[in-house]
């Protein structure tokens, strides 16, 4: 699974055929070269800046903000995502509820299992109130005092998205004058909107997924699984220092599935290879899909619908621009595949899925670029594009480069792929 350097300028210096070398370049037996030590793929993050304590407490300011706009009292926050997002602090969801509570003034306080207090409090950098609860206590009791030790014995309580129901219940059946209202208007305006320390983070998670998608495609091999090619990424992703890395791989016949068939797929020579890939970097993620033809030149059809999904790609990101609807990304997306004979809508073969989806901490969350979406797109806003093309029972081809705005436009994270046998 390691990347030689020579292996990298192999790939980077192929001619402008449509032919992704395979045995002919890679020579010998592929599982060897699967399980063999590897270590010449270089971390790509010694530059790295995690997120600061301030950013994080301007963070809790603006959640803080549009609460009191909203006449919310507190927001109440589980282990997750947006647990790391406002307070640094990553948590595994158990059944024991530990929470952070961001009142509308005052503090961010947390409730914590009492085994957990000496572990937890080393965590914090953001907040001091700590309201610990023991195996035989109510935690939901402790968070009912939280709300009103700051204040509100009464009011709206937000609930971040992902916080569990039984929590919320148990909140409920502790009592208390206050009415249970979705987080999703606090939680969304921020995480949607990211800083350049985000945007940096995101950047070197692309570059990391780049570097590991060019290394997985120098190492394909007639003969090969679906799960060894995963395997070659993952571990590239590991070594150039991405976290949770990653893939999504398809041969064949199993591209014309967007998510893949169980139906095992083992490499021949002409195959579609569909790789979607990401990791993250302190938490932050990339998204990135190559569609490439394996040993062969390809086949007039595939080479049709590759440039076909080239160009709705393309016109999707040519319509990002400030201001606009989401939904406008995916109807000139999709307007360049109906025109060329597919669908219309979601039908197949065609694109039967959104043309894109938000992207930050999670790999998709709010911004989807989907019709109904009227959201306008701003600077700071982050998402995928991603049209596929879907042929049931022969083969997919999707592109998926994720994009962010500025104030002068929308810029790519990732290079575009320039022709089917050059991926970027």
């Amino acid at each position: 699974m390691n990347l030689k350097r020579k292996d990298f300028l192999k790939l980077s210096a192929l001619s402008a055929s449509a032919i992704i070398p395979g045995v002919s370049v890679f020579a010998g037996n592929y599982k060897e070269k699967i399980n063999r030590p590897a270590g010449e793929l270089k971390p790509l993050t010694d530059d790295v800046k995690p997120i600061t304590v301030e950013e994080r407490k301007a963070r809790v300011a603006k959640a803080q903000k549009l609460m009191t706009e909203q006449k919310i009292a507190a927001l109440v926050i589980d282990s997750g995502t947006s647990l790391k997002y406002f307070t640094g602090i990553s948590w595994w969801p158990s059944e024991r509820p530990m929470v952070a509570i961001i009142p509308a003034k005052g503090e961010v306080s947390y409730v914590c299992p009492g085994f957990e207090e000496a572990r937890f409090r080393e965590l914090i950098t953001i907040g001091k109130n700590v309201y610990v609860w023991q195996e035989d206590e109510s935690p939901y009791a402790q968070m009912i005092k939280a709300f009103k030790d700051a204040g509100y014995r009464s009011g709206n309580i937000a609930i971040e998205e992902r916080l569990r129901f039984f929590i919320v219940d148990g909140m409920r059946k502790e009592g208390g004058a206050y009415n249970y209202v979705s987080g999703t208007p606090v939680t969304m305006p921020c995480r949607l909107i990211k800083s350049p320390a985000e945007l940096a983070l995101m950047q070197k998670a692309a570059d990391i997924t780049v570097a590991s998608i060019k290394h997985g495609i120098s190492k394909l091999q007639e003969g090969m699984t679906q799960g060894d090619l995963a395997g070659i990424i993952a571990q590239a992703h590991d070594q150039l220092g991405g976290e949770s890395g990653g893939g999504l791989i398809l041969f064949g016949v199993s591209s014309s599935f967007p998510h893949g068939s169980t139906k095992p797929q083992t490499l021949k020579k002409g195959d579609i290879v569909l790789m979607d890939c990401g990791c993250s970097v302190q938490g932050y993620a990339s998204d990135i899909t190559r569609t490439v033809v394996f040993g062969n030149e390809p086949n007039s059809k595939q080479l049709q619908v590759w440039k076909l999904e080239q160009q709705s790609q393309l016109a999707g990101f040519n319509t990002a621009k400030n201001g606009v609807a989401c939904e406008m990304v995916d109807a000139a997306a999709r307007k360049v595949i109906t025109d060329g004979g597919f669908g219309p809508g979601y039908k197949l073969p065609g694109l039967p899925h959104r043309t894109g989806h938000g992207i930050g901490m999670d790999g998709h969350e709010w911004g989807n670029m989907v019709k109904g979406n009227k959201q306008l797109l701003q600077p700071g806003m982050c998402f995928s594009i991603e049209p596929t093309i879907s042929i049931p029972g022969e083969f997919g081809v999707r592109m998926e480069d994720c994009v962010y705005m500025t104030e002068q436009g929308v810029k790519s994270f990732s290079p575009f792929a320039k022709s089917i046998s050059e991926p970027f």
